[in-house]
C-alpha cells in the first residue's frame, strides 16, 4: 500500500510529536505551495505586480524560495521566538540598495537571519514604474521566528497557531 504522506511529511510528524507537540499543521502543501510560488515577470524581468503590497508579497516570495531551508513550513507557533522588522529600498533595476532593522528582540541570530536573508535574495525583479518613489521603492516587512530559529515572512505567512 502507498503511503499518504510523502518522507518530508512525516519527518515533520515525528519531530513534532519528538517535541512533545500535539498537533501538526493541517495545511501543509498549501503552505509550501505559498511559498514556492514563483514571481511573475515580463521578459525584461519587471514585475508584472502593480500595487505596493503585490510587489510585497512577490519579494517575500523570492525570499522565501531563496532561503528555502531557514523558512518554517506550515502555522508559525502561538508565542515566537522573534519577531524582526526591516526596511528596505530596491532601486528600478531590482538592485538591493539598503537593508536595515527597524524592530528587533535583541536576538542577534534572528536579526542576522532576517538581513541575510534579504542579501542573498538580491537582485529582485524590477518594480512597476508606478511602483517608484525617487527612483526607489522602500519596503518594511516582518520576519516571523520561530523557537526552532526558522521564519516566515508576514506578507505571505499563515496566522499563528491560536490565532
Amino acid at each position: 500500500m502507498q503511503s499518504l504522506l510523502t518522507r518530508p511529511a512525516i519527518m515533520l510528524v515525528v519531530l513534532l510529536v519528538a517535541s512533545g507537540c500535539h498537533s501538526v499543521p493541517l495545511n501543509t502543501n498549501a503552505a509550501v505551495a505559498q511559498a514556492d510560488a514563483r514571481v511573475e515577470t515580463t521578459r525584461d524581468g519587471t514585475s508584472t505586480a502593480r500595487t505596493l503590497t503585490g510587489y510585497k508579497e512577490e519579494i517575500a516570495r523570492r525570499i522565501s524560495e531563496t532561503n528555502s531551508t531557514k523558512v518554517y513550513v506550515g502555522q508559525p507557533q502561538a508565542l515566537l521566538r522573534a519577531v524582526v522588522v526591516l526596511k528596505y529600498s530596491i532601486d528600478a533595476a531590482g538592485r538591493l540598495l539598503s537593508v536595515g532593522l527597524v524592530r528587533g528582540n535583541h536576538d542577534p541570530a534572528t536579526e542576522s537571519t532576517a538581513l541575510a536573508s534579504v542579501r542573498s535574495s538580491a537582485p529582485f525583479p524590477k518594480p512597476s514604474a508606478s511602483l517608484l518613489h525617487n527612483g526607489r521603492v522602500d519596503i518594511s516587512e516582518t520576519w516571523l521566528f520561530n523557537n526552532d530559529g526558522r521564519f516566515q515572512i508576514r506578507s505571505i505567512a499563515q496566522p499563528q497557531s491560536g490565532e
